[in-house]
């Protein structure tokens, strides 16, 4: 009991009673900033990026490719600096594109929400979560979104064994060749209407392995994705936060 107490003591409460206000360590990086600065070298930080994930003319950052490590905003500080806003999920692709001056937050759009997830969805949601290629780090964060400190399972959003008991496939991992028609299979095995969200830096874009000719992405060609969910790996309060904006109910 003693030292139940002293863990208590040093740590706190874990539980989270409030997810969507949730606040996040200073050591998190999240939604980045990027502010107009004289004398910036934009190619130069572009070069940085191991990913592409920067652009310039004006200077962006894809958050699909971004792999949160940081580089461009220790090299040049006063030009880009990383948040801690959590909330970066999305629905449109381009949406994880930040651009230069651009403050707004990253919402998703109401337009691009199929009007059967709201209505099949809204009070309980099944995934089946395959990692396609995964360095696991992502899947830890899946693991830890059911635990007691975040407990997704109140919202009635949980992860299952089969795809048949499914409403949708969170998928992590940039989709090697070997995982290409498992991944397939799986998807088929899921029943109509079901939701694709893709999980991560690498899910979304490939990541650091994007060029490379052991993977297989053609699942994604002809498929609607519902969810963006960028990070390196992703953040429990990202995951539960975007699919809580995906599911609930809208007028």
């Amino acid at each position: 009991m003693i030292d139940n107490l002293k863990i208590l003591l040093h740590q706190g409460k874990q539980y989270i009673p409030d997810v969507t206000t949730a606040k996040v360590p200073g050591v998190f990086r999240g939604r980045p900033v990027i502010l107009p600065s004289v004398g910036v070298d934009d190619e130069a930080l572009a070069e940085l990026c191991p990913t592409g994930a920067i652009a310039t003319n004006p200077l962006r950052i894809d958050l699909g490719k971004c792999t949160f490590c940081g580089e461009c905003a220790i090299a040049c500080p006063k030009k880009i600096s990383f948040t801690t806003d959590y909330k970066i999920a999305t629905n449109d692709r381009k949406g994880l594109v930040i651009a230069e001056g651009d403050h707004s937050p990253i919402e998703l759009n109401p337009e691009l929400i199929r009007a059967e997830i709201s209505s099949y969805f809204s009070g309980s949601l099944k995934l089946r979560q395959v990692s396609a290629g995964g360095d696991n780090s992502c899947e830890w964060e899946l693991n830890a979104c059911g635990n007691v400190n975040f407990d997704m399972g109140r919202f009635g959003i949980e992860f299952v064994a089969s795809p048949r008991h499914a409403d949708g496939i969170v998928i992590t991992g940039p989709i090697t060749e070997n995982m290409a028609a498992p991944l397939q299979i799986c998807y088929d095995a899921i029943p109509d209407p079901k939701i694709i969200i893709l999980a991560g830096t690498d899910a979304i874009s490939g990541g650091i392995f994007e060029d490379s000719p052991a993977l297989d992405r053609r699942f994604l060609d002809k498929k609607q994705v519902d969810l963006y969910l960028p990070g390196n790996p992703v953040h429990p309060l990202t995951f539960i936060n975007g699919v809580l904006d995906l599911i609930r109910r809208r007028k």
